[in-house]
């Protein structure tokens, strides 16, 4: 099953990155902005407090090239997956990316958004999480350098849970680096 969602991810991208839509002859997609893939750490108990789960996510994230500039940054559209490499609970997430860049390459995003996920949702043992709803929200935090114009290495986190629109809410962060690559 883990094979099977890391395959239909890494199919996903080269799928988005192979299509249609080119800018130029240097085969850039003009609606593609970046391309995220990164390695996290499953259930870090920070802002849910405590962690059941275990294993190392394998994360991948397209941001979008649409952009409406607010606060000195921009807010683009983001769609991406993290799969645990433990069995445990995988995710799905799209959403809205707010980023702020400075000239130095120093970079803060902050974002909004919703994912579902192949969790439990009601407590049925101790090594799994009750997340309490199939549909989360889904909350990112990343900060990073970017080093030639093109790539960039950040530390990445994200918290998904409920928001207790449900009974359970044990909620769930992860917490990791990524690279990234600017078209």
């Amino acid at each position: 099953m883990r094979a099977q969602i890391i395959g239909g991810l890494v199919l996903s991208l080269s799928c988005i990155v192979s299509s249609n839509g080119y800018a130029d002859e240097r085969m850039v997609p003009t609606w593609l902005h970046e391309v995220k893939i990164g390695v996290l750490h499953h259930d870090t108990p920070m802002w849910s407090g405590f962690q059941r789960e275990s294993g190392i996510d394998v994360n991948l994230e397209a941001i979008f090239s649409p952009q409406i500039g607010v606060l000195g940054g921009v807010i683009r559209p983001a769609f991406g997956g993290s799969v645990n490499t433990a069995g445990d609970t995988s995710k799905l997430y799209t959403g809205l990316r707010w980023q702020y860049e400075h000239v130095n390459g120093l970079f803060f995003g902050v974002g909004l958004g919703g994912a579902v996920h192949n969790g439990k949702l009601h407590l049925q043992h101790n090594d799994r999480k009750a997340l309490g709803s199939r549909v989360l929200f889904h909350i990112p935090i990343e900060a990073g350098y970017r080093f030639d114009g093109k790539s960039a290495l950040s530390i990445y986190f994200d918290h998904v849970s409920n928001a207790y629109l449900a009974d359970e809410n044990e909620g769930m962060d992860t917490l990791g680096m990524r690279y990234g690559y600017r078209f």
